[in-house]
């Protein structure tokens, strides 16, 4: 190699590594921050679980299922004659 060749090779740039590490600790932080917030909104949806669980709204927007008929109910139906045995 000619002294020019050398003097250019040497004249490069090498490459952005402390670019890609600031990069990588931006994004590190990022996560860090979103992880925080996912965090607290769990701990909200906990405490928002034990308030409708202890306030009894936890059925609250459900139909109650009828279990079946009650004594009263089929009496009547036994005299009324609706009930085949």
């Amino acid at each position: 190699m000619s002294e020019e060749e050398q003097k250019e090779s040497k004249e490069q740039p090498e490459p952005q590594a402390p670019d890609m590490v600031e990069a990588a600790n931006k994004a590190a932080e990022r996560l860090e921050a979103a992880n925080k917030k996912s965090e607290e909104l769990v701990k909200r949806q906990e405490g928002l679980a034990v308030q409708s669980a202890l306030g009894g709204q936890s059925a609250a927007g459900q139909t109650e299922e009828k279990e079946g008929e009650t004594p009263a109910e089929y009496a009547k139906k036994v005299m009324a004659g609706e009930v085949n045995e």
